[in-house]
């Protein structure tokens, strides 16, 4: 069957936009659809304004307690509009990156508009009837909305809101304990705000190594966030315009609340039934080489669910674009995802960052073989001239060194995580991390811990100990 482009992109998120900016320079006919605007989730809504406005709100806390370091001034003076103004600012420097415009120069045809899959070979869009030897999709997901009786009629904010307001709210809930909603309380907070933290859990952070999240809340807690565990938000009313949450025995009265308690996928309009493609709550069903029950689409980001980060669907996005431009070549040799390595960090201050298995994981999987290596900020001399010198780094190992997985909670920890996350991808040990670090930076940090499975090995060895006592013994004569 004669098909007018070679892959047809709907969705016009991070993995998208790989998709069709890798597709166009390898001479590929691409159509790239999307609704709204490019860019996604994470330039309008997510990574790039919540990073923007926590380090406004750094620097006003960094101003507020500078008598730390003998620095005295006024409390600073914070006009949130122009907080926010510089939140807009970063976005409109990084969106000509994913502008139509860029896009078009590169040979991609952007369509925009709400479209929908009418068979297993065509999707429609605008009266458009396009049809591509492959497909894929990566329609991102979009804030789920728990259902608390009142919430709808009280009103909310979601990522999708909270960077658009005009006004600080003088009180904010935040329903939802998780990497959002601890960022964006803390940073609320920093910024003038009394911030209520409702967290479904025993503690902030759940996916999280259970000692490094105790980190975050103890420091969230001592700034003045009231965090209340194994709490859910069960109704809201308004009254005289004051909104009013109703948790237990708790009724917290509030100006706004942001509701951060999960993501769901983006799949509602695009029919794919039609097009014999399975899907769930969770989102679309794929394989390994990111392939959908139909063998021509393909789904990467969000909308399949699993890693919900930027860097995951750009990363999923090089194996959807070559299984898919290549699908020829590929049914029979599929380039498959592998998600042994995957990290991510919530920038909160400490930052708390981790790329493979949790202690409890790790023992669940290779029983009593384990390592547990801990270093304290506090022992990092560069961590002690910043008086940043709460938290750790915690890696997690075989005797032999094999590294497991890594947690990080403390100053740069989503920087520092990096070289654990190299040495891991190559199937370096642990001892690799000893190498030569710049003396005095924070990545110390990592030396020192990939050091301490060489200690513990040394000081259990009593048959070298003893052989290296008489050797030195003999050598002084």
């Amino acid at each position: 069957m004669a098909v007018e482009y070679d892959i047809v992109i709907i969705g016009g998120g991070s993995g998208g936009l790989v998709v069709a900016s890798a597709a166009a320079q390898l001479n590929a006919k691409v159509a790239l659809v999307e609704k709204d605007k490019l860019g996604g989730d994470c330039l309008w809504y997510g990574c790039v304004p919540s990073k923007s406005l926590i380090h406004a709100a750094r620097v006003a806390y960094d101003v507020k307690h500078g008598s730390r370091f003998g620095i005295y001034t006024d409390p600073p003076e914070i006009k949130f509009k122009e907080a926010l103004g510089h939140v807009h600012r970063a976005i409109k420097a990084i969106e000509p990156h994913d502008s139509p415009e860029r896009f078009r120069s590169l040979g991609v045809e952007v369509i925009f508009g709400l479209g929908q899959f009418i068979d297993q070979n065509t999707f429609e869009v605008e009266g458009r009837k396009l049809t591509a030897r492959s497909f894929v999709v990566s329609t991102g997901s979009r804030p789920a909305i728990p259902p608390v009786p009142g919430l709808q009629e009280a009103g909310f904010l979601t990522n999708e809101q909270i960077f658009s307001i005009e006004k600080r709210p003088d009180a904010l809930a935040i329903i939802g304990g998780g990497p959002i909603g601890c960022e964006l309380g803390q940073a609320f907070h920093r910024l003038g705000s009394k911030v209520t933290i409702f967290s479904s859990r025993e503690h902030i952070l759940p996916k999280e190594d259970p000692e490094a999240a105790v980190v975050v809340e103890q420091q969230l807690e001592s700034e003045g966030i009231t965090i209340l565990n194994h709490s859910r938000a069960e109704r809201v009313e308004v009254v005289n315009g004051k909104k009013y949450i109703y948790s237990g025995d708790q009724k917290i009265a509030v100006d706004e609340i942001l509701v951060s308690s999960g993501r769901t996928p983006n799949v509602d309009s695009l029919n794919l039934e039609a097009a014999g493609v399975d899907y769930d709550k969770k989102g679309i069903k794929v394989n390994q080489a990111l392939q959908t029950t139909n063998s021509r689409i393909f789904a990467c980001g969000d909308v399949i669910g699993g890693y919900q980060f930027t860097h995951v669907a750009g990363y999923e996005a090089v194996y959807a674009l070559t299984n898919a431009l290549f699908s020829p070549i590929k049914q029979f040799f599929p380039s498959k995802v592998d998600y042994r390595v995957i990290p991510w960090a919530t920038f909160t201050e400490p930052e708390l960052a981790r790329v493979g298995l949790t202690e409890k994981q790790a023992r669940d999987r290779y029983g009593h073989d384990i390592h547990i290596l801990k270093q304290p900020f506090a022992g990092v001399d560069r961590a002690q001239a910043e008086a940043a010198t709460e938290g750790f780094a915690k890696f997690i190992t075989t005797g032999k060194g094999k590294i497991l997985g890594a947690h990080m909670v403390g100053p740069s920890a989503g920087e520092l995580i990096h070289e654990v996350v190299l040495a891991m991808k190559h199937k370096l040990p642990v001892s690799a991390l000893t190498g030569i670090h710049i003396y005095p930076t924070l990545s110390e940090v990592n030396s020192k811990a990939g050091l301490l499975l060489k200690k513990e090995n040394f000081a259990q060895n009593t048959f070298l100990q003893a052989f290296l006592r008489k050797f030195f013994n003999f050598l002084r004569g």
